[in-house]
């Protein structure tokens, strides 16, 4: 009888999503960042760390195309990257400064008309529903925005990016506003959507945070930025 070979399935390869290369940013006379290099890769997270006004905003609003730099160059798998593209739009989700929610639209609608926005079609209904379980939304899917809590808003916020499909997530200190369970909730949900291939860019003060999910470190100082990669690349 001849022998059959058995052949196992490869993980998809991990590949180069966003590059940032000499990247400054000044406003008038004041210079934000200074000459930041960084490439994150599909199913890495970089986070990022530094005192107050070290340009960590800065950054993330650069590297989701929100902002243009002074000099050099972002570009996102191999194209430029500018924040109303359809390309972007289709492919980045952001969580970053408070965003606003229709007024007018309950929790669920809200969602629900994200889902819809970004293709899910047929899936949005239970996609959403399932969105709201794991951010403890569930209970308040009619009430309007208006009608939560500061952690609620916050939970509602990432129910927002996480609704829509996405291969790079760019978070600007998601956890602020979350209690001790949310918190952990979000690094294993952050995890999760790591090994499912997502690149992640996070700035956080949170050490339990940025200890769960980091690949690499990148310290802001000044605007300058050193990376140092985490227990090696996971």
């Amino acid at each position: 009888m001849k022998a059959t070979r058995k052949t196992t399935r490869k993980a998809a390869p991990v590949r180069s999503l966003l590059r940032l290369t000499d990247v400054s940013r000044s406003y008038g006379d004041r210079c934000v960042l200074r000459a930041v290099t960084m490439e994150l890769a599909s199913a890495r997270c970089t986070v990022l760390v530094g005192d107050n006004g070290s340009g960590k905003s800065t950054l993330l609003r650069l590297a989701c195309g929100r902002e243009q730099p002074t000099s050099g160059e972002v570009r996102f798998d191999g194209e430029p990257l500018h924040e109303d593209s359809p390309r972007t739009r289709a492919r980045v989700a952001t969580v970053m400064e408070a965003g606003s929610a229709y007024p007018d639209l309950t929790v669920r609608e809200h969602l629900m008309l994200v889902a819809v926005g970004h293709g899910l079609g047929r899936r949005a209904g239970e996609t959403v529903d399932r969105v709201l379980a794991a951010h403890r939304l569930a209970d308040h899917a009619g009430s309007r925005p208006s009608a939560l809590s500061s952690g609620q808003t916050q939970s509602l916020l990432l129910a927002s990016a996480f609704v829509r499909p996405h291969d790079l997530l760019v978070l600007d200190e998601p956890e602020q506003r979350l209690d001790a369970r949310a918190r952990v909730e979000l690094a294993q949900r952050l995890t999760a959507h790591k090994r499912r291939g997502a690149a992640i860019l996070l700035a956080t003060h949170d050490d339990e945070l940025a200890a769960a999910v980091a690949d690499h470190v990148l310290t802001l100082e000044d605007g300058r930025a050193t990376v140092a990669p985490v227990r090696g690349d996971r």
